[in-house]
């Protein structure tokens, strides 16, 4: 196709001139904004678009997308986060190593992460939006990882994407989260040693311990990968910035998530700073993750390119279900001695 006669279907082209990498035309609308927005997500499969206005003059540039994935990184952080995770899960068992369950653990927590990153990816592959497979980040931390992240590139076509893409990923990992659980209860677990760290587990793990008639006092440590998985939905689907709940409000509300999303660290650090006072013990986690928000709070969310268009009841029944299973995720204490 000829570009420029394409855009001359939408736009008037009264100049064009190329910057580096980028094509830049000085246009003026001759098509409605429907037909507009639908060139414009069309033309982001292979684009990235800026369509503003530069000293009064409306400007439409195009950069072209290339993707080169290397997907021997992928890999080589795959293989690194199942080695950290082996050998931290391999002390969950008591005083001695036990590889095998450390294996165990490793399969279900990156099975669990893995999941939540993989239900964002083939949503934006839906939309065909520029998106890479996940990138595992290994880390000595209580889990082995820092989790998994996927990198989205170009411009988001509509407030459907948008919604789809951020909604996808917390709901695929709660169903993981749930399948991981009800098999870490079914396998045998005895304690080998007195534990040093206690876990408070949210309404939705209740939920199946009740069903499943579990009475014990420890789990196993599959389970607690489950248990990990749940803790996760809730901190990514909190309404802040480019967390995948700041998504899904962004894709609900429109810009009237900004200022839900600069709340959320004051209500986390607020929490925080009460738990610490009230069980009195330095169980900081809130007031952590509430700076961490403050920093994702302060940059703005990247506008769709068709901003306008709504994006349907059926996915605002998903949203504010999605944000109702991400409060049954909801730990008060996570953590404690």
């Amino acid at each position: 196709m000829n570009l420029r006669e394409e855009i001359e279907k939408y736009f008037r082209v009264y100049s064009e001139e190329r910057v580096g990498e980028t094509m830049r035309f000085y246009v003026m609308p001759v098509a409605s904004d429907v037909e507009i927005r639908g060139f414009l997500q069309m033309l982001s499969q292979e684009y990235e678009i800026s369509l503003r206005y530069y000293y009064g003059e409306m400007v439409l540039e195009l950069r072209k997308t290339v993707v080169r994935e290397n997907y021997i990184v992928n890999v080589l952080l795959l293989i690194a986060t199942f080695v950290t995770t082996t050998l931290v899960g391999s002390t969950f068992y008591g005083k001695e190593i036990d590889i095998l369950g450390g294996v165990m653990f490793s399969l279900a927590i990156m099975f669990v992460l893995g999941s939540h990153e993989m239900g964002h990816y083939f949503a934006a592959r839906r939309w065909r939006m520029k998106t890479s497979l996940p990138y595992f980040i290994p880390f000595p931390t209580i889990i082995g990882t820092l989790g998994a992240v996927i990198r989205h590139r170009g411009a988001i076509p509509n407030r459907k994407a948008l919604f789809d893409v951020g909604v996808a990923g917390p709901i695929t990992g709660i169903v993981a989260s749930i399948i991981v659980v009800v098999i870490g209860l079914q396998l045998p677990f005895e304690l080998r040693a007195e534990p040093t760290l206690y876990i408070g587990t949210p309404p939705i793990f209740d939920a199946m311990l009740y069903v499943l008639h579990y009475n014990k006092e420890a789990i196993h440590p599959v389970a607690f990968a489950g248990w990990v998985g749940f803790f996760v939905t809730f901190l990514n689907m909190l309404p802040v910035g480019q967390l995948d709940g700041g998504h899904v409000m962004r894709a609900m509300v429109g810009e009237m998530s900004e200022t839900i999303s600069k709340f959320m660290p004051v209500i986390l650090i607020g929490y925080g700073l009460y738990v610490m006072r009230a069980l009195n013990q330095p169980n900081t986690i809130w007031v952590f993750w509430g700076v961490i928000t403050f920093f994702f709070s302060m940059q703005r969310h990247p506008k769709p390119i068709d901003d306008e268009t709504p994006i349907g009841l059926e996915r605002y029944v998903v949203g504010l279900f999605a944000f109702i299973l991400a409060l049954l995720c909801f730990t008060p204490v996570p953590f404690y001695y």
